[in-house]
């Protein structure tokens, strides 16, 4: 067990990978099962991770994956899912920035975030949030980096689009 600790460090993992699974299902408790199930399936199938891979991808890959697999069950089972609704989110004040407004611009641009389309989420997650390069970012969800350039350059325009002002300083209506 000592050398799969050093070729796939999941207990060093663990708290990136629940940030990514929090992100990607909104929910605490789907994160958590997600993140377990994704850790029982990249400890069937260790011997599937090539050395040219970075364990963290190749875990954000099965991440994915899973979940966009438990989103097409639900789907079948038409199923529907509770809502992000936000007053269910702990936060953690900004020790930077207590002022009010700074608190409402980052609830906003989270909220902003959160309107995009999954496919650009989840990019903007992998590329802005985890620091993936495109290249990798490609490998996580296994579509060519054009895929992620193209959904990553969307989703900052639907992003910069909402929050652009006009000519007197307002914020233009999205």
């Amino acid at each position: 067990m000592a050398d799969f600790d050093r070729i796939l460090p999941l207990p060093q993992m663990l708290p990136r990978l629940w940030a990514f699974a929090l992100r990607l299902t909104g929910d605490k408790h789907d994160a958590e099962d997600l993140v377990q199930r994704a850790c029982v399936r990249a400890l069937e199938r260790s011997h599937q991770l090539r050395s040219d891979k970075a364990p963290l991808s190749w875990m954000f890959s099965i991440i994915h994956t899973t979940w966009i697999s438990e989103v097409r069950a639900r789907k079948v089972r038409h199923r529907s899912r509770v809502d992000w609704d936000e007053s269910f989110e702990e936060t953690i004040a900004d020790p930077l920035s207590r002022d009010p407004q700074s608190e409402a611009l980052h609830a906003e641009i989270i909220r902003t975030i959160q309107r995009l389309p999954e496919s650009q989420r989840t990019v903007m997650l992998l590329v802005a949030v985890e620091g993936l390069s495109y290249q990798e970012a490609a490998d996580v969800l296994q579509v060519p980096i054009g895929t992620i350039m193209s959904r990553l350059w969307r989703a900052r325009q639907v992003i910069g689009a909402h929050f652009q002002k006009d000519e007197r300083g307002q914020r233009a209506p999205t």
